[in-house]
């Protein structure tokens, strides 16, 4: 089954506010066919532990204010700011530290899975206007 269109939505808000805050490597992985659980990861790292917890509210701000109000139904790791995972149940952000992101390797373990795309939209527009 493919990721929804909720999920769909709220890992590209999660991905972008992440991007606002300069978050680094921000990837969104289909894992709708793998995991019963959710639909998509969004993992990003920041390099330090005050970046990671800027990047997390971040997140949380952008998804409260889409239409339909979004909540993490659980949230880990936000004391230490090393890796900090906000559960929404269609989706689960991972802001990692660049450390523990190496370390731990997310992106290899699901390296089967496809990805979703996305462009920041900063980026887009910057390569638009100098495109004119």
């Amino acid at each position: 089954m493919p990721v929804t269109d909720r999920a769909r939505e709220l890992a590209l808000t999660a991905a972008q506010a992440a991007a606002d805050k300069k978050a680094q490597d921000i990837v969104v992985i289909d894992v709708a066919e793998q995991l019963y659980i959710t639909d998509a990861f969004v993992i990003a790292s920041a390099s330090n532990e005050r970046q990671v917890v800027a990047i997390v509210d971040a997140v949380e701000e952008a998804l409260l204010n889409l239409p339909e109000k979004a909540k993490p139904v659980r949230r880990e790791g936000e004391r230490q700011g090393r890796w900090v995972l906000l559960d929404y149940v269609d989706i689960v952000v991972h802001i990692q530290h660049t450390e523990e992101r190496e370390f731990y390797a997310l992106d290899r373990l699901w390296k089967d899975c496809p990805t979703i795309p996305f462009v920041d939209r900063d980026m887009a527009e910057a390569d638009s206007s100098g495109a004119a």
